[in-house]
């Protein structure tokens, strides 16, 4: 199994990015919060990953620290939970967040995450409450995982349309993610900064 990958940063658009190590591209799909953590293109990187086998394909999901991969783990022991569903839960809100809704048992809250119903959440709650004890609530970044928010500059064009691929793959219709930005998105703000609005914005309706 892959549990870690150190290289180069060749590819990004998200959800995916590719990392090159000694000339392989390895294609992993990233929580939209961890997107947007990574480094420039070109940039050595580490990332944590998760490799799913199935009949048809192999996957590589990927993380900033161990503790969202073990939270991501945790996530797929629930019925019902795929790697989606989990991906969007990391793409949604940090780590200490899930822990403190699932403590506080918060089903209104936790059915704001694309994808999750109101059965699901309580699903969740009721078979997570009792396994969050050994997953730290400390989302610390890889060593070299420079933020990349700071360095996407005012491209309007390119973040919205960063900003739209990244809301589709959490789950949002793309019917509402346009409305969602035409609404909400600014011409000088970043990919980071309308994803992270919208999101406030569908957790406050």
């Amino acid at each position: 199994m892959i549990g870690r990958i150190q290289g180069i940063l060749v590819g990004k658009e998200p959800p995916m990015v590719m990392v090159d190590v000694n000339g392989v591209g390895y294609e992993i799909e990233v929580p939209v919060r961890v997107f947007f953590e990574l480094p420039e293109v070109n940039s050595e990187v580490t990332i944590i990953t998760h490799m799913i086998v199935r009949e048809d394909a192999q996957l590589l999901c990927g993380f900033n620290n161990y503790q969202q991969r073990d939270l991501f783990r945790k996530l797929l022991k629930v019925s019902g939970i795929g790697a989606k569903s989990a991906l969007a839960v990391l793409s949604t809100m940090s780590t200490n967040e899930f822990i403190t809704l699932i403590q506080a048992q918060d089903v209104n809250a936790i059915v704001k995450i694309p994808g999750v119903g109101k059965k699901t959440a309580q699903r969740l709650i009721l078979e997570m409450r009792d396994k969050l004890g050994d997953v730290s609530s400390d989302d610390i970044s890889m060593p070299g995982n420079i933020p990349r928010a700071a360095n996407l500059g005012n491209m309007p064009a390119t973040a919205q349309s960063e900003a739209l691929i990244a809301l589709q793959s959490l789950g949002f219709r793309p019917q509402e993610v346009n409305m969602l930005i035409r609404q909400l998105a600014k011409d000088d703000m970043t990919a980071e900064e309308i994803i992270r609005l919208c999101l406030q914005h569908k957790g406050a309706s």
